[in-house]
């Protein structure tokens, strides 16, 4: 052996480690990290089996009569141009569709309504988890429920599909992002009236009343400011989805008003 070899299998004290304590740290090294993926896959089969066992709880407190009331309603509203006799107005109809996606983003505004919230509140499941499965349930039904409202407008004066697709996303992203914060931030169990109610207050003001004319979001098809709206559209979806996002965690610290302290 020659120096170099004897200085690099020398600690740092200046004894050599033996060949059988090494091998016993490097096995001890291979069983944690083994642990670990075990661990890891042991969680995510804890998760799997949680949502599975949260399904049809969750299905059965879904607001099956606001959906299906709202969403009658919006139909009603996309198929309204061919209930009328003569040509159908493009104007018309891209304000139908705009309404029948409000009427939807206001069903889905009581999504997260739970008579049982409080009592619930202590389960091992996330409120992300729970916020997350209600979602993911009724995502389909509104994508199949979206493409029938647009299937309804006759198609010579149906508008881009794509664009009034970000719109109604946008409707529905800020109706779940101010359910989320109404779940966060106040002791109510059914928030859904009180947003459902702001989003109607919201719509019916802000793009009319408040916002100026060169930010303007209703346009029509033909307008030169359409894609620059519809820009403004994605701005609002991608804010909408963050806030939703950030408000369905629980938060880490209850804020609680104390009392002033006595001298």
């Amino acid at each position: 052996m020659t120096t170099s070899d004897a200085d690099a299998d020398t600690n740092a004290d200046g004894t050599r480690p033996s060949r059988e304590r090494a091998k016993r740290e490097g096995m001890n090294g291979e069983g944690t990290n083994r642990e670990g993926g075990n661990g890891r896959r042991e969680r995510t089969n804890g998760e799997y089996v949680m949502i599975r066992a949260l399904l049809r709880p969750v299905w059965r407190t879904l607001p099956r009569t606001a959906l299906a009331a709202c969403g009658g309603l919006g139909l009603l509203l996309a198929g309204t141009p061919r209930l009328l006799s003569g040509e159908p107005d493009p104007w018309l109809c891209v304000n139908l569709l705009r309404g029948a996606a409000l009427v939807l983003g206001v069903g889905l505004a009581f999504l997260l309504d739970d008579p049982a919230r409080h009592t619930t509140a202590p389960v091992p499941a996330r409120r992300s988890l729970r916020t997350g499965l209600r979602m993911a349930l009724v995502a389909p039904g509104a994508a199949l429920w979206w493409t029938v409202a647009l299937l309804l407008v006759p198609e010579r004066a149906r508008p881009p599909a794509g664009a009034l697709t970000l719109e109604a996303a946008a409707i529905v992203a800020t109706a779940l992002a101010a359910a989320s914060a109404a779940v966060r931030f106040t002791d109510r169990a059914e928030p859904g009236t009180a947003v459902a109610t702001g989003l109607l207050l919201t719509a019916m003001t802000v793009p009319t009343l408040l916002l100026p004319e060169r930010w303007a979001l209703l346009v029509a098809v033909n307008d030169p400011h359409w894609d620059d709206a519809h820009e403004r559209w994605a701005a609002i979806l991608v804010v909408a989805a963050l806030l939703c996002a950030v408000w369905c965690t629980e938060p880490a610290r209850t804020w609680r008003p104390t009392a002033p302290a006595r001298r």
